[in-house]
């Protein structure tokens, strides 16, 4: 079955509605330049609110990695996702020092840039178009991943299953696709979920 995360959630009604359709993810976006951004202190409020078996993530930008630690150690978040220019020496030290997975995020623009995401020591691969700005790019080029990956990039309930029925990928990771105006919007979140569910099941 294919694994879903939506992210970039800000508010204790998305969190709601996310325990009701369970996701096996969410995101917390700590990078101050994103319209999505939240604090350390509202994340934990959230973070409270959520049920157990969703796995919090927490994306980061080029941050201190004692920042990221902290965050991980401090239990706001359980996985990092890292969108900057990591390195591999980074995220071994992350791994090592919390216990916990590292995500690491490639902007697949070629072979080579899937090449590259293969090599990576993270526990898991995000495969994007670019910073998440919501752009789909050539699946085509990642349909013979060496890994499991989390795909992301433009996704949305119109083409989530075709996603899903062409590459199989490890998991789909939505965020503007579930907006409506800059907002998380419950009805696209559930017809998300449901794309996903039903192409797995067919």
């Amino acid at each position: 079955m294919t694994k879903i995360k939506f992210c970039g959630l800000t508010r204790a009604c998305d969190i709601e509605a996310a325990n009701e359709l369970k996701p096996d993810y969410i995101g917390f976006v700590f990078w101050s330049r994103s319209k999505r951004y939240v604090t350390r202190r509202k994340a934990l409020e959230l973070k409270k609110l959520l049920d157990p078996s969703i796995a919090a993530v927490g994306v980061f930008v080029d941050e201190d990695i004692d920042v990221v630690k902290a965050y991980l150690n401090d239990g706001i978040i359980d996985i990092a996702q890292l969108h900057g220019h990591e390195d591999e020496e980074y995220i071994r030290s992350v791994k090592e020092d919390t216990g916990r997975k590292v995500i690491k995020a490639f902007k697949i623009t070629s072979y080579e840039k899937l090449a590259e995401a293969n090599k990576s020591c993270a526990d898991y691969v995000l495969l994007d178009a670019g910073m998440g700005d919501g752009v789909t790019f050539d699946w085509s080029v990642v349909k013979n991943s060496e890994r499991e990956y989390f795909l992301a990039g433009g996704l949305h309930p119109g083409n989530v299953a075709e996603a899903v029925k062409m590459l199989h990928p490890f998991a789909v990771d939505v965020s503007s696709g579930i907006e409506t105006e800059g907002m998380k919007d419950k009805v696209k979140m559930v017809s998300f979920a449901d794309a996903v569910r039903k192409e797995d099941n067919t």
